[in-house]
């Protein structure tokens, strides 16, 4: 039996925008706001139910999966010249919105598809709070490599907004690959997420 959607990697889209912020702002002083977003799937069984995830799951580039994270992150950035003439980051707080897209069955469900469904769902939100974990272990990493960063001969603080994109990109890019193994131990044969299939489908 072919199932539908293919599971693949999350992808991510990140905005990252740098303005000024008040001196008081605190480097580690931030959390991110998570919001859950549902679809609703139909079906009497669970190869009903896996089969409406197909039609009706998020996109994710040509196809759908089962669930996806996205987040939007922007960043209030305090910039201060030195008396030496260079630019130094003082402090930068992150806005960031994780968004976790997950299906939602009906609470019409047979006793016995219920419970699996309710196991099914419940392992697809641990496997997307991993991810909105690894978004936010960027975002640390972001502000742990940047702050204290200073540019010599930048009294407009014009430069080190262009220094700063290398540790940016180079956070993104861990991320990415992070959630890139996770998804493929999560999603091979035997892995959490292949378990999770087969017993809402199957009924193991």
């Amino acid at each position: 039996m072919a199932w539908s959607p293919q599971m693949r990697a999350d992808r991510f889209i990140a905005l990252l925008a740098a303005t000024l912020a008040p001196a008081s702002a605190l480097a580690a002083d931030w959390q991110a706001e998570e919001v859950v977003k549902t679809y609703a799937v139909s079906g009497t069984t669970g190869i009903a139910l896996y089969e409406s995830i197909g039609s009706s799951g998020p996109s994710s580039g040509d196809r759908r999966v089962i669930a996806h994270t996205t987040f939007s992150l922007k960043w209030s950035r305090n910039y201060q010249p030195q008396p030496d003439g260079s630019c130094r980051l003082e402090s930068a707080r992150p806005f960031l919105t994780i968004t976790y897209t997950v299906p939602d069955a009906p609470g019409t469900l047979p006793t016995e598809l219920r419970g699996r469904w309710d196991s099914f769902a419940a392992g697809i939100r641990r496997h997307e709070r991993v991810h909105g974990d690894i978004i936010k272990d960027m975002v640390q990493q972001i502000i742990d490599t940047t702050v204290g960063f200073t540019v010599a001969n930048d009294r407009q603080c014009k430069k080190i907004r262009k220094a700063i994109e290398e540790p940016l990109k180079a956070a993104s890019r861990a991320q990415q690959e992070r959630s890139r193994a996770f998804d493929q131990e999560e999603m091979a044969n035997g892995g959490a997420v292949h378990q999770l299939v087969l017993g809402l489908v199957n009924g193991s």
